[in-house]
């Protein structure tokens, strides 16, 4: 099954100290099945890892690492997240107190009705009340 993983799942599998159970079990379900993500993903990633490295948290090379790591799952990237930003996510954004970042990924599982698998409360919640299926670290 296919899902759409947002940036603080993400962190649950590079970081150890974030690592759980179910966080393995939707990295395991990616790895096998795939996952979808909005365009914003590689550089909510890429930003993560940049403030990891700046407090300490990893290196420049394991950083690196991680990121051939993520490379490697069969991650699509959407390409209709742009298109959507001005309205529907601009939208839920508004509508469930999220940040347009945020109301990417619900927007996205919401137009590709798939799983949303997150560890972001806010996110958790509006998806919920939304009636999409939500994963959590």
């Amino acid at each position: 099954m296919s899902i759409v993983v947002d940036a603080s799942m993400t962190a649950a599998w590079l970081f150890a100290d974030e690592r759980t159970e179910a966080a393995l079990k939707v990295f395991r379900n990616v790895a096998d099945a795939g996952a979808v993500v909005p365009s914003l993903w590689r550089l909510e990633i890429a930003s993560l890892l940049r403030t990891a490295e700046r407090r300490g948290r990893c290196t420049d090379t394991l950083a690196d690492a991680l990121l051939e790591q993520l490379e490697s799952l069969p991650i699509e990237i959407d390409r209709e997240t742009d298109a959507h930003a001005w309205h529907a996510t601009r939208s839920l954004s508004r509508e469930q107190g999220l940040t347009p970042y945020d109301a990417a990924y619900l927007e996205l599982a919401i137009r590709r009705g798939l799983p949303l698998a997150t560890g972001d409360r806010e996110l958790i919640a509006a998806a919920q009340r939304l009636g999409v299926a939500v994963l959590t670290p």
